[in-house]
């Protein structure tokens, strides 16, 4: 048995990149997660790690519409890593494919956000319900 699942926290680094084909679109952009720990002298160190995220279908939409740079939100997805080329080189990047998102506050340096609920909090998933919440759609075919 294997799983492939990861849960991240934490803020979005830039505005996304979205993409629209004919049939799907397709948002990307980076997510820092950090940490705080005391090095081998005591000292209060954080470390700070990027992640590519990648949004599939309508809920890329929602990603275009309500995420900018700072929204806080948690990502639950699949770990992918692909392989692209690069002037005769080979390159990998190693990316979360979302299933699931929860928006969790409005952007860090912003008083004004579009999500307008209670707590200002926003799920989506990729779920078969067919309200504005929950999407189903799959990864598999992606068009890059």
């Amino acid at each position: 048995m294997s799983v492939n699942k990861v849960f991240i926290l934490g803020h979005v680094g830039k505005d996304p990149n979205i993409k629209h084909f004919e049939t799907n679109s397709v948002a990307s952009f980076s997510m820092a997660t950090s940490e705080k720990y005391k090095d081998r002298n005591g000292t209060l160190q954080e470390r700070t790690d990027w992640h590519n995220i990648v949004v599939n279908g309508k809920m890329a939409k929602v990603v275009e519409d309500y995420v900018k740079k700072g929204t806080q939100m948690m990502v639950e997805g699949k770990i992918r890593t692909r392989k692209y080329e690069v002037n005769g080189q080979d390159r990998y990047i190693t990316e979360i494919y979302a299933e699931r998102f929860e928006l969790l506050g409005r952007p860090q340096n912003s008083s004004e956000s579009k999500i307008n609920t209670p707590q200002d909090t926003h799920q989506m998933d990729s779920g078969n319900e067919p309200d504005m919440d929950s999407y189903q759609e799959q990864t598999d075919d992606l068009p890059f």
